[in-house]
């Protein structure tokens, strides 16, 4: 392999280089084959801030609803706040009731900025108020 590398580098006649024909060939197949290369990490860039965006805005989902869980006492309505000063992410917390007494539907959204656009992620469950489980236990002591 490398006397033919050698071969080619160095000519039939002695002449060091390459001929115009192999570096027309190499130019034409840097000019084809470079942007697509290119376009492929840039694309590749990309997605990797996107993907990185909604698996931060997952984790502060999860992060929000177990907070709120952790509580335990929940009050029908409406809630907005941010993940620390100066964060670009954002959250909004919705508890309603449900027929079932003491049991509450709670949504809880992020929201972030993407390209000039607002993203969101949801998760919506249901929590039990823990409080009156605890009332009932200190009473029934």
């Amino acid at each position: 392999m490398i006397s033919y590398i050698y071969h080619h580098i160095r000519g039939r006649d002695g002449q060091r280089g390459f001929t115009l024909l192999e570096i027309v060939v190499a130019l034409t197949f840097a000019a084809v084959f470079l942007p697509a290369l290119l376009q492929a990490f840039s694309r590749g860039t990309k997605n990797h801030s996107l993907i990185e965006n909604r698996t931060t805005a997952l984790y502060l989902l999860r992060l929000r609803m177990s907070e709120m869980e952790m509580l335990g006492n929940l009050t029908v309505g409406s809630e907005e706040g941010e993940f620390g000063t100066n964060s670009r992410f954002r959250w909004t917390s919705e508890v309603a009731e449900t027929d079932t007494e003491k049991l509450y539907e709670v949504a809880v959204t992020v929201y972030w900025q993407e390209r000039g656009e607002e993203k969101s992620v949801q998760l919506i469950t249901y929590i039990a108020d823990r409080s009156i489980e605890q009332q009932e236990e200190l009473s029934g002591s």
